[in-house]
Formats: C-alpha cells, structure tokens, sequence
C-alpha cells in the first residue's frame, strides 16, 4: 500500500494514537473540516535541490517564520479529494489522477514547482497506510483529504519563493447532507465577482476563496445557502457558485449546458459528468450561459432541471434563484430526476458500488 519512491521518506508512527473507542466516536458524526487523523505527510522543496525530505509522522502544529511568503503574498494552492470505505471494507479513491494534474496546473498558474504525480498519489497512500481506519463506514461518509503546498521561504519581497512545503491531512467527513440533498437556494451577486480573465480563477488557490467568503456571507443573509458569481466582463453571464459548478439540463432537447472554462475551476466531478452523460444520452455543450437565460427557460419550463457538483457536495440540485430582481424556481424548486440519477450513479462509483469502466478509482487497500 505505501511507496518508498518518495525522496528521503522517513515514518513516524504516532507516538500516541486516538485511542480506538474515541475515533470511533468521533467518525460516527464528524461533522466537515474539524476533526483530524492522527498522521500527516510532509515534504520540502528547496531551489536546486528540489524535492527532500519526506515525512510521515503525527497530527502536529508547524513551525514557520513569521516572515514566512505565504502568509504575505498568499502563495498557497491546494487539492481536494475523499477516501471511500467499499462493501467489502476496503477502501478506495476516485481519480487522485486528475487531482495530481490539477495541482500541477494550479502551480503552474502560481509560480510554484511541479509534483510529480506519482508522488502525490504516493503522499495520500502513505496517510492511508496508517489512518485507515479513520476512514468511516456509514453511507455516504467518507474520509476528505486535503494535499496542499505553501510558499515557506522566509522574506518579505514580491517574487516568487525559492522553497516551499507540500502537506497532505486528512478529515473524516460525514455526508454532505444527513437527510438526502435538499434543492439549493442560491443568490446572485451582482456587486463582487470571483475571477476575470487572466485571473486565478482556474486555479485552486485560496485568495479565490478568501474573495468568495463576503459574497457568501451576503447569500447567507438572504437566506441563501451558496453565492452565485457572474462574469467580471459583463456581469451578464453564470460563472459558478463559490464552491462547485453548475449544470444546467433541457430534458426536451437532451442538451446539458455548463459554463466554459477561463476563469472557473476545472472540477473532476465536472468533468466526470461531461462522460456519464454523454453515455446516457445527453449532449453537454461549454458555453456562456446568462443569468437572463436562467431565468426565461426556468420560467417558461425550458429549462428542466438545474444542479451543481464539486467533491464535497457529489450532485446536488438548484432549486430556487434569488437577486435584487426578485426570484425564480426551476421546476417548480424540486430535485430533478436527472440530477438524482447523476448523483447516485456517482456515489455508487465512489463507494465501490458500481463497475468502474473509465479507470477512475483506485482501490488503496
């Protein structure tokens, strides 16, 4: 299950584990984001040297300089992605392939080096090795794992820095929603927008976040739960919501449309999705898609369904959409068919449930 390709690679195990009636207890009901396993991975890079010192040890607090790039110029990107718990009790993951590239697009975009993408396989399969069974086994929980890298070098000019840090933690998860995904209230904002062209919008770096969390607030407080962004042009067209992509579903022509990408984040679900419904029977086109757009076909019934997706939340549908205009529904604010299909059919892939004929798990222990 562990690799020893990755450079330098010592193992620490924990000294003093979660006691197992305690882990226990916790994964029964983790929650999202709070509770983590007891091992890490780290490893350094340093210019001319490249990759070194790989580590796995204990669940620990770093030690930085407070002149430390990142916490200056947000040199910062990151991956997300989740260890399911198969049938059989073995455990799995869904294309850390696709993650890997990404984060090497992300960098790219970033000014920071490559990983090669075995090693960030490897970095997850050493975490797993010892924190199996942190992975939960409930329907629907999983274990999230977080990959990330961070400029470390310590100076305070604009340029981009000579060493870093690469981590990957892990957080069990429980799902998304506990009682099945209700339709989602989205607001639009009209005032902040999340990228422009030639901007980090395709990047998973964390200022795009940081930019998304007073729009979101705003969503919150009209009684939202996820912000809808426009484009930075026009402010006429979908870009995504500040944490997944949307999909937007005409039943009568079989046509799924998405926004291009440019300034949103390639997702792997998305782009999951682009080949399962492309096998049942649907054509899904990348195009600029207007809020007027939404709101005409929602209202004259054109629009059938409407849904979003990204890695914490699988498949999820849209059912209200409110602004400073007003609001409308999409059928009526209920879950779709299509979209509940999608989405059990991707859980199901996930979980071990269902033959995989794309190659897109891969089965860690």
């Amino acid at each position: 299950m562990t690799s020893d390709g990755l450079p330098d690679l010592r193992r620490e195990p924990h000294p003093n584990p979660m006691p197992d009636a305690e882990r226990e207890r916790l994964i029964a009901d983790p929650g999202f984001g709070t509770i983590f396993t007891d091992h890490m991975f780290t490893m350094s890079y340093t210019e001319g040297r490249g990759w070194h010192d790989a580590r796995l040890g204990p669940y620990e607090p770093l030690s930085l300089s407070p002149a430390s790039a990142a916490l200056h110029y947000a040199q910062e990107i990151f991956e997300g992605l989740k260890a399911y718990r198969y049938p059989d009790g073995g455990i799995g993951l869904f294309r850390p392939d696709a993650n890997a590239r990404r984060l090497n697009v992300s960098a790219d975009r970033m000014a920071m080096p490559h990983l090669p993408e075995q090693w960030f396989i490897d970095s997850i399969r050493e975490v797993l090795a010892v924190d199996a069974a942190w992975v939960p086994r409930q329907e629907e929980a999983s274990l999230y794992i977080r990959p990330y890298m961070f400029a470390s070098e310590q100076f305070l000019g604009v340029r981009p820095a000579k060493e870093y840090r690469y981590l990957v933690i892990a957080s069990p998860a429980a799902a998304y929603f506990k009682h099945g995904p209700k339709p989602l209230t989205l607001w639009v904002s009209e005032e902040y927008n999340r990228a422009g062209p030639g901007g980090t919008g395709a990047a998973k770096c964390g200022g795009n976040y940081a930019a998304s969390l007073l729009p979101q607030s705003e969503a919150i407080d009209h009684g939202c739960d996820q912000v809808v962004f426009l484009d930075a042009v026009e402010y006429r067209y979908v870009d995504e919501l500040g944490g997944m992509n949307l999909f937007f579903v005409y039943e009568g022509d079989r046509v799924i449309y998405t926004p291009e990408l440019g300034t949103i984040l390639p997702g792997i679900t998305r782009d999951a999705i682009f080949t399962l419904a492309a096998e049942a029977g649907w054509e899904v086109r990348e195009t600029r898609y207007s809020l007027d757009r939404w709101r005409e076909d929602a209202e004259s019934g054109a629009l059938t369904e409407a849904f979003a997706c990204g890695t914490a939340a699988v498949v999820t549908p849209v059912g209200t959409v409110k602004s400073r205009d007003g609001e409308f529904r999409i059928a009526g604010g209920e879950a779709g068919k299509f979209t509940m299909e999608l989405r059990r059919h991707i859980l199901d892939l996930q979980h071990g449930r269902a033959e995989d004929t794309h190659g897109w798990t891969l089965r860690v222990a």
